[in-house]
C-alpha cells in the first residue's frame, strides 16, 4: 500500500491528484485507512467497514490505472 501511495502523492503516472482518502482491506482481514495529499500521505489500521471505500480528486485521472492499481 505505501508503494502505491508514495507513487500517487509523488508522481503523475495516475494524473494530478489533489487529494485521495480510502479504507481498503488488506491482506490479513485488517483494514488500512489512508489520506494523501501532493507530496505525502498518512496510513494506519483503523476499524472495519462494511464494504471499502475509495475517493480520488484531482485532473487528467487515469481512472482505468487506478481502478487496476486497487484492485478494482
Amino acid at each position: 500500500m505505501k508503494t502505491i501511495l508514495d507513487s500517487l502523492a509523488n508522481s503523475e503516472e495516475y494524473g494530478i491528484i489533489l487529494r485521495a482518502k480510502g479504507i481498503v482491506p488488506c491482506v490479513d482481514g485488517e483494514w488500512i485507512h489512508f489520506d494523501l495529499t501532493p507530496g505525502e500521505y498518512e496510513v494506519r489500521h483503523g476499524a472495519a467497514d462494511v464494504i471499502g471505500r475509495l475517493c480520488v480528486i484531482g485532473t487528467e485521472l487515469k481512472e482505468d490505472k487506478l481502478l487496476s492499481v486497487f484492485g478494482l
